[in-house]
């Protein structure tokens, strides 16, 4: 999914598990927040992982938050 309001890249935790995506742990967790400023019930994103990720012959190297984001596998934001 690509989110020109999200702040960040995102993948989801589930996904990560399933795939074997390997994962950095934060030294800092960073805090997670709503659309309307409360925080979100899935708590703080303590890890991220590092990829390549292509599309169309375009390959990029993306830092993604690992979350839990429901139906969605990814959220790529317009940063």
């Amino acid at each position: 999914l690509v989110d020109c309001g999200a702040t960040g890249d995102f993948i989801d935790e589930g996904f990560i598990e399933r795939s074997k995506i390997p994962t950095w742990k934060l030294s800092q967790p960073i805090p997670v927040y709503n659309v309307d400023g409360s925080p979100n019930e899935a708590g703080s994103i303590t890890k991220v992982a590092d990829m390549i990720m292509t599309y169309k012959g375009h390959s990029e190297q993306i830092l993604l938050a690992v979350m839990q984001l429901g139906k969605q596998d990814t959220i790529l934001g317009m940063t």
